[in-house]
C-alpha cells in the first residue's frame, strides 16, 4: 500500500492529517497485537507543531511498531499460553536511523510525506534548520533512510534561474546549483558551488566538505572581487580550505576579466585566519639615487602571548646602508596598553656638495621611542602614562619619502605619573625631554616632582548651623614644584661638561582666598598669595674691559627669593541687544561684554637679587637679575601698586532659517567668538607705569573660516639699539597708540562639493595620532599613498584644505640687540575628480620666511572596483620621489602588487 500525503499551507491542516494516519496505523497494530494476544505493549507517537515546525521523527515510528510485534512473536511461540506470565510495560525506543535533533521548514508551495519511501520534500522557496546548518532552495528532499539532503534550484517562466540553493553553518556561506548533505556525519557535495571566507571569494565545480572546518574543491577559482563576473581570479584545478586558517592550491594561474595570463605558481598559499597570528610580512623594492637599490619592510611579525606582540622589520640598500626596527606592543584590556619603537641605522649614501673627499656619507643614528597609557578603571587616583621619542639629530633627514618627519625639528618626551589623596591633595612626578635638530641642543628635566593641596576652609565648622560667617570661607591651598634640568650637545658629549650644566629649583606657593556673595551683578574675589623659589645656583654678569665683553660666572649653592602679593577682583556680564525687523532675514543682533578690574599690590621683595652691568663699548647698562637663566626663574623687580583691567566681547546674530519657516526656525550665529585687550597700571613706578597692551580676537567666518590673532602694544617709545625709553608714543592726533612688539595670527579653512548622493560622507583622511612614532608615520604614508581608495573619497568632486600661519617678535639676542624675527608659512592640500573613477590630488609646505616651497607632493588615482592604482609624484622635498603602483584591495592579497619607486636627493 502507498501511502502520501500532501498538505499546503497550513500547519494545523497538516498535523491533522499526519495523526490520523498514524490513528489508523494504530488501530491496525492493536488488532495484530490483539491477535497474537502477545504481551501488552504502549506505544507514544511524536508529533509537535510550532508555527511552521514539525519533527520528523514520525516518519520511522510504523516500522519500529510492527518490527517489535513480530519479533515477540516469534520468542513466544515456544510457550504455554498458561505459562505466560502477562505484565504491562511502558517503553518509548528510538530507532538508530533516527534524528538527534528537530527540524524545522517552511515551503512557499507545499509538502509531500511519502511514508513508504521515507521521503520528505518541500517545494517553493523552501527553507529548512537542522542545529546550526541553515539550508534555502527551491526545492529540499530529505530520505529518512539514508538521512540525505538533497537541495536544488528552480526556474520561471523564461528559463531563469530561481532560488538557488544557499546553505549557512556557523561562518561558512555558499551558493551552488545542487547540494546534498549528510546529517548523520554533516559531510556535504556540492556543484558550481560560490564559496565565501571573510574576504576570500571561491569558485569550484565540485566541492566536499568533509569535516566542520575542511573542504576540497575541484576546478576552483580564487579571488577578491565579490562580482559574480569577477575583475580577476586565480584559477587552479584542486584546492584545499581549513576555516578560519588557510587556503591551499595546487599549481595556479591568474586570469583578468576571463583571459588567463601566461604564468602561473606551482603552488598558493592563502591566510584565512581572523585575529593576531605570526607570519612573515613582505618587503617593497624601490629605487634612490642616494641610497641604491633597496628592500624596505621585509619583516617578521612574531605573537608571544595574549598580551604581547613584536613586529621586525629591515630595509636593505644596495650601496651598504640598512636600517633595523623593532616594534614591541603590549596591551590587557581595561587595565593599559603601550609599545615600543627602536630603530637603528647605517647609512651610506652618495656624497653630494659636501666638502668631504669621500665618495660616500656615511654615519650611525637611532631613534628610541616609548608610549603607554593607562585605563582609568584600573586603580582609580592613580595614573602613569609616557610618550618618549628620542633619536639622534640626523635621524629624520636619513628617512626616505616621509616630508612631515624630514622637516621635524623638533622632538620631545614625557612621562609622568600621578596620585590622588581622596580628592584632598595629589602628586605628580614628571620627567620630560627636548631636542632641537638644529642647534642639536638636548634638555632633559628630570625628575619633576609636583605636589598641590587642594583648597581648605579652615575655619568652617564640621556641622553648619545658618548661613557661613565671612570668615568661614577663607579657603587656603598650597602648590610645589621641584624641578631639574640638564643640557648637552649630542655631538659633543662629555659627562663632565654634562654633570657641570645640572641645575635645580623648587617652587612654593601658598594662594589664600575668599568667597564673598555677589553685588548685584557684580562678582567680587579677594585673594593674598605667598611664593617662594629656591635655587641651585646664580649667574652673575660683569664687563670685561679687556676682552671688551661681558663675563659670565657660575657660582653654586643654595638661593632662594620670594614674593607676596594682594588683590581683588571685580568681574561683570553686560548685554546689549539690536532688533530688526519681523520680516528682515536678520532677526537681531546680541553683543555681550565682559569687563574685568582688580587691584592689586606687590612688595619689591626680590629687587636685592638685581644688579646693572655694563653690556658695549658705549657704556651703556642693562639690569639682570642673579636667577636670570636659572631654574625655576625670576621674579620681577620693583614694586606694584596699582590696577589691572581687561575688557571681552562676544558678538552673535539671530537669522531666519531658509529652510525651517516655523516660529522655532532660527539660527544663532556666531559673529566673533572673543575680542579684547588687558593691561595694567602701576601707581607707585617712577616709569613705565602703563604696561603693554594684549589684544586678541578668534571668530569662525561663515562656519567655514578660522581666524585667530593677537598682538602685544607697548606704549612706549624704544632708541636705536631697541631699548625701551621714558616717552609715551600716544598721539591722538596721528592715532599713534603705540608700537607693535610681537603677533600672530593663523587662518585654515576647507571647502569640499555636495556628495553626489546628497548623503553625507564619513571622514577618510589619515587618523592622527600624536603619539605615532616616526616608522610608524612613516608605514601610514606610504599605506595611505598605495591604498588610494580607502583614502579618498571619489563620490566628492572636489575639496580644498588652506591654512596660514605669520609670528614675529621683537627679541634680545646673545650679542644684547633687539631683532625682530619672522616666521610664515603656508600649507595647503585638495583633490579634484576628473571622472566618477579618477581622482587628482595635491599638497605642499611653503615657508614665506625663506621665500621657497619646502614641499610638494601630487597624486593620481584611479578606482578600480576590487583593485586601486595610485600614482605618486614628490617633485620638491628634502627627497624627490615618483612612485606607481597597482594593487588588490584586499588584506589578503596587498601584497600581490605591481610597485615602482624611484627617489632622489635634492642636497
Amino acid at each position: 500500500m502507498n501511502m502520501i500525503i500532501r498538505y499546503k499551507n497550513n500547519v494545523k491542516t497538516t498535523c491533522t492529517i499526519v495523526l490520523l494516519g498514524w490513528l489508523f496505523l494504530l488501530f491496525i497494530s492493536l488488532q495484530v497485537h490483539a491477535r497474537y494476544n502477545n504481551l501488552h505493549r504502549k506505544s507514544h507517537i511524536h508529533c509537535t507543531s510550532t508555527g511552521k515546525k514539525l519533527s520528523l521523527y514520525h516518519t520511522h515510528a510504523s516500522k519500529w511498531l510492527l518490527d517489535t510485534l513480530i519479533k515477540q512473536r516469534k520468542d513466544t511461540s515456544s510457550l504455554n499460553d498458561s505459562s505466560i506470565k502477562r505484565s504491562t510495560i511502558d517503553t518509548l525506543k528510538i530507532s538508530k536511523d533516527s534524528l538527534d535533533a528537530p527540524v524545522s521548514y517552511q515551503a512557499a508551495d507545499s509538502g509531500v510525506l511519502n511514508i513508504p519511501q521515507r521521503e520528505f520534500i518541500l517545494y517553493g522557496k523552501s527553507k529548512l534548520q537542522y542545529t546550526d546548518l541553515n539550508l534555502d532552495a527551491a526545492t529540499i528532499k530529505y530520505n529518512q533512510q539514508t538521512q540525505m539532503l538533497h537541495a536544488f534550484g528552480g526556474t520561471d517562466t523564461g528559463n531563469n534561474v530561481l532560488n538557488k540553493p544557499q546553505l549557512v553553518q556557523g561562518e561558512m556561506k555558499s551558493i551552488s546549483d545542487t547540494i546534498d548533505v549528510n546529517l548523520k556525519n554533516m559531510h556535504a557535495r556540492t556543484k558550481n558551488t560560490f564559496y565565501n571566507e571573510g574576504e576570500l571569494y571561491v569558485n569550484a565545480q565540485v566541492l566536499k566538505k568533509v569535516s566542520a572546518t575542511e573542504y576540497y574543491g575541484l576546478k576552483g577559482r580564487f579571488t577578491t572581487c565579490n562580482l559574480d563576473n569577477p575583475h580577476f581570479a586565480i584559477r587552479t584545478r584542486k584546492l584545499k580550505m581549513i576555516s578560519n586558517k588557510l587556503a591551499v592550491s595546487g599549481p595556479a594561474a591568474p586570469e583578468f576579466e576571463g583571459v588567463p595570463l601566461p604564468i602561473g605558481i606551482p603552488f598558493g598559499i592563502f591566510p584565512l585566519a581572523r585575529g593576531r597570528h605570526s607570519g612573515l610580512m613582505a618587503p617593497q623594492f624601490t629605487s634612490s639615487e642616494d641610497f641604491g637599490l633597496g628592500l624596505e619592510g621585509l619583516g617578521y611579525y612574531k605573537v608571544i602571548n595574549d598580551y604581547w606582540d613584536v613586529i621586525t622589520r629591515a630595509n636593505i640598500y644596495s650601496y651598504g646602508g640598512w636600517s633595523l626596527n623593532v616594534s614591541p606592543k603590549y596591551q590587557r584590556r581595561y587595565r593599559y596598553q603601550g609599545g615600543f619603537n627602536i630603530t637603528f641605522q647605517s647609512f651610506k649614501s652618495l656624497n653630494r656638495g659636501s666638502t668631504s673627499k669621500s665618495e660616500y656619507n656615511t654615519g650611525k643614528t637611532y631613534s628610541i621611542s616609548w608610549n603607554h597609557s593607562q585605563d582609568n578603571r584600573a586603580r582609580p587616583g592613580t595614573n602613569f602614562g609616557a610618550n618618549v621619542n628620542f633619536a639622534s639629530t640626523r635621524y629624520n633627514s636619513q628617512i626616505l619619502n616621509n616630508p612631515f618627519v624630514n622637516f621635524q625639528n623638533q622632538l620631545s618626551s614625557s612621562i609622568n605619573y600621578s596620585k590622588s589623596f581622596n580628592g584632598k591633595a595629589n602628586i605628580n612626578i614628571n620627567a620630560n625631554h627636548n631636542q632641537n635638530n638644529n642647534t642639536r641642543l638636548v634638555n632633559l628635566n628630570l625628575p619633576t616632582i609636583g605636589a598641590n593641596v587642594v583648597t581648605f576652609y579652615p575655619f568652617q565648622k564640621t556641622e553648619k548651623i545658618g548661613s557661613d560667617k565671612w570668615y568661614e570661607k577663607i579657603g587656603i591651598g598650597y602648590s610645589g614644584n621641584f624641578s631639574n634640568q640638564a643640557s648637552f650637545y649630542d655631538t659633543a658629549f662629555n659627562f663632565k661638561r654634562f654633570l657641570d650644566t645640572i641645575q635645580w629649583g623648587a617652587t612654593h606657593s601658598i594662594p589664600i582666598s575668599l568667597s564673598l556673595p555677589s553685588l548685584g551683578a557684580v562678582t567680587i574675589a579677594p585673594s593674598v598669595s605667598y611664593e617662594e623659589k629656591w635655587y641651585g645656583q646664580k649667574i652673575i654678569r660683569s664687563w670685561n674691559k679687556t676682552n671688551e665683553k661681558v663675563d659670565t660666572a657660575v657660582s653654586k649653592g643654595l638661593y632662594t627669593a620670594r614674593q607676596m602679593s594682594f588683590g581683588i577682583s571685580a568681574n561683570t556680564r553686560i548685554f546689549g541687544t539690536y532688533l530688526f525687523k519681523r520680516k528682515s532675514g536678520i532677526q537681531a543682533i546680541r553683543h555681550e561684554v565682559r569687563p574685568s578690574f582688580s587691584l592689586n599690590y606687590k612688595p619689591d621683595l626680590a629687587g636685592n637679587t638685581y644688579y646693572t652691568t655694563q653690556i658695549d663699548t658705549s657704556g651703556r647698562t642693562m639690569r639682570f637679575s642673579q636667577f636670570d637663566g636659572v631654574l625655576p626663574g625670576t621674579y620681577s623687580e620693583g614694586k606694584f601698586g596699582g590696577f589691572s583691567f581687561g575688557i571681552d566681547n562676544l558678538l552673535e546674530m539671530k537669522v531666519k532659517s531658509k529652510t525651517d519657516t516655523s516660529e522655532n526656525g532660527i539660527k544663532k550665529i556666531k559673529l566673533i567668538d572673543g575680542f579684547g585687550f588687558t593691561s595694567s597700571y602701576n601707581l607707585m613706578a617712577d616709569s613705565f607705569a602703563l604696561s603693554p597692551f594684549n589684544f586678541y580676537a578668534r571668530s569662525t567666518l561663515f562656519g567655514k573660516v578660522n581666524i585667530t590673532a593677537g598682538f602685544v602694544l607697548d606704549p612706549y617709545d624704544v632708541d636705536s639699539a631697541g631699548f625701551r625709553k621714558k616717552t609715551l608714543l600716544w598721539n591722538a592726533l596721528r592715532f599713534k597708540p603705540g608700537r607693535i612688539t610681537s603677533g600672530n595670527i593663523a587662518i585654515s579653512t576647507s571647502f569640499a562639493s555636495k556628495a553626489k548622493d546628497g548623503k553625507e560622507k564619513k571622514d577618510k583622511s589619515l587618523p592622527y595620532d600624536p603619539y605615532m612614532t616616526t616608522e610608524e608615520q612613516q608605514r601610514q604614508l606610504q599605506y595611505a599613498r598605495s591604498s588610494p581608495a580607502e583614502f579618498t573619497d571619489f563620490d566628492i568632486p572636489w575639496s580644498a584644505n588652506l591654512s596660514y600661519s605669520l609670528n614675529f617678535t621683537n627679541q634680545l639676542g646673545s650679542d644684547y640687540k633687539y631683532k625682530i624675527t619672522t616666521f610664515s608659512s603656508l600649507n595647503f592640500n585638495g583633490d579634484f575628480s576628473i571622472s566618477p573613477k579618477w581622482k587628482i590630488g595635491s599638497s605642499g609646505f611653503m615657508d614665506f620666511s625663506s621665500g621657497k616651497i619646502q614641499q610638494i607632493s601630487m597624486y593620481l588615482t584611479r578606482e578600480m572596483h576590487c583593485w586601486q592604482m595610485a600614482i605618486n609624484v614628490s617633485p620638491v622635498g628634502l627627497y624627490r620621489s615618483f612612485n606607481i603602483t597597482i594593487n588588490p584591495k584586499s588584506g589578503i592579497l596587498r601584497d600581490l602588487r605591481i610597485n615602482r619607486s624611484r627617489t632622489f636627493s635634492n642636497y
